[in-house]
């Protein structure tokens, strides 16, 4: 079961990640619907996903969350390099593909930013995103924020480069909608 509640709303929770979710997470990116959109390229294995959860989810520099419905584990969505002197940080998600379309992945963002402008006081929330990428792109804008720019030829992914667009959605834009 995942750990406790820390956001919510009717549609998802957000819940701290627990030992117990390192299977799900694994097995997840490991998928190539999940691996292609964030950027992964080599598969992960048991260790490794216990090391990212080591090192960077009980680390102190982000904010790591599940996204969970009705109990279930649907996904990711976290908040890292925060930097509380610039009021920045930049925002990443996934959800497994048999849970696409669902809009969890929309209202875990609207909560996750909430958060960050309501509760960490951050000014700015960034997102990066690949060209090929349409239904995330839908997502960050739907939830408010605006294309900023694109890193041409940024990543190496399926045998050719692509594009990646950078988002950002400031406070006052937040506080607009």
């Amino acid at each position: 079961m995942p750990g406790p509640v820390f956001l919510g709303s009717d549609e998802v929770a957000l819940r701290t990640i627990e030992e117990e979710d390192l299977e799900f997470l694994q097995m997840q990116v490991n998928d190539p619907a999940v691996w292609r959109p964030i950027g992964g390229s080599r598969p992960i294995n048991a260790d490794q996903e216990r090391e990212f959860y080591e090192d960077v989810v009980c680390g102190d520099d982000g904010v790591h969350l599940l996204i969970a419905v009705d109990e279930t584990p649907v996904g990711t969505i976290g908040l890292r390099d925060i930097d509380q002197e610039t009021g920045n940080a930049e925002l990443g998600y996934w959800v497994a593909p048999e849970h696409h379309g669902r809009g969890y992945g929309t209202e875990a963002t609207r909560l996750t930013v909430e958060y960050a402008f309501q509760q960490l006081r951050l000014h700015r929330v960034d997102a990066r995103v690949f060209e090929f990428n349409e239904p995330s792109r839908r997502l960050l804008e739907s939830v408010g924020f605006c294309r900023e720019g694109v890193l041409r030829d940024a990543e190496f992914i399926d045998g050719e480069y692509r594009d990646v667009y950078w988002y950002g959605l400031l406070e006052d834009e937040w506080r607009e909608d």
